[in-house]
């Protein structure tokens, strides 16, 4: 470890370069782990809480690069400046790997007593208790049956236990989780085009959205369900997601421009 600290570079100078397993990234301010968060100390510019995202690993220099990829950065409370934010890589994988706070789309598979089991893509499956609904208590239940869509965050991802889902956030706030609508389409797309269509901004959205008015929820896992007015039109903008990710924005556009001549 010594000999790649020797040879390590500051975070901020790496963003959008490819990353090696092995690589040691220098943060602004010697940050105390807590194994999945790291805290920016009272030296830095602007402290503030700095995530570890998937691909990386807190070490005694900085960050430990575990993944083959580019390096991305977004700060906290969105563009601009400040110490804070996450680090993740931005990777290729096949197979989605659970990460605390991820949101992400799953198939209730099993109702075992007071815990649901949740299909989430990864290498195992999810639980979740009837009381992480919002209003839900022992008398009350959440309405929630085998093959149901949910959407919901991890608060427990690691590679030691089981992952955990909730449907609420911190207040006990269901915030757009729980239950999908049985009308829709459930499809699936790359890990790395989930990130794209999930950045401020995203232009392939906003052209969609002056197409068809239509609903859509992202899953960090991969899956995307939508819903627009008619069947023919949830099915174009599900291919249009799934082919976006190989077509250039002049393609793109080409394709969007036939679409709204019908």
């Amino acid at each position: 470890m010594a000999a790649a600290e020797a040879g390590a570079l500051p975070a901020e100078q790496r963003v959008g370069q490819l990353v090696l397993p092995g690589d040691v990234l220098l943060l602004p301010a010697h940050p105390e782990a807590d194994g999945e968060r790291l805290w920016l100390g009272p030296g830095a510019a602007l402290p503030g809480r700095l995530v570890c995202g998937p691909g990386l690993r807190s070490c005694g220099a900085g960050l430990l690069v575990t993944k083959c990829g580019l390096l991305r950065h977004r700060q906290a409370g969105g563009a601009g400046g400040g110490s804070g934010g996450a680090y993740w890589v931005d990777s290729q994988q096949k197979r989605y790997v659970p990460v605390k706070g991820d949101h992400v789309i799953g198939i209730v598979t099993i109702k075992a007593g007071d815990v649901f089991k949740v299909d989430v893509g990864g290498s195992e499956q999810a639980s979740l208790s009837y009381l992480a609904f919002e209003g839900a208590t022992k008398r009350n239940r959440p309405n929630v049956q085998v093959g149901d869509l949910i959407y919901g965050q991890f608060i427990v991802a690691n590679k030691d236990m089981e992952p955990e889902m909730v449907c609420i956030d911190s207040s006990g706030r269901a915030n757009g989780m729980g239950v999908i609508g049985h009308e829709g389409l459930l499809f699936k797309v790359s890990l790395g085009l989930i990130r794209k269509l999930l950045a401020p901004n995203c232009e392939i959205i906003q052209e969609l959205g002056q197409l068809y008015p239509f609903e859509i929820v992202f899953g960090m896992n991969g899956r995307i369900w939508a819903k627009a007015k008619t069947i023919q039109q949830t099915l174009i903008v599900a291919n249009i997601l799934e082919a976006c990710e190989h077509m250039t924005a002049e393609q793109r556009t080409q394709a969007f421009a036939k679409l709204s001549e019908r």
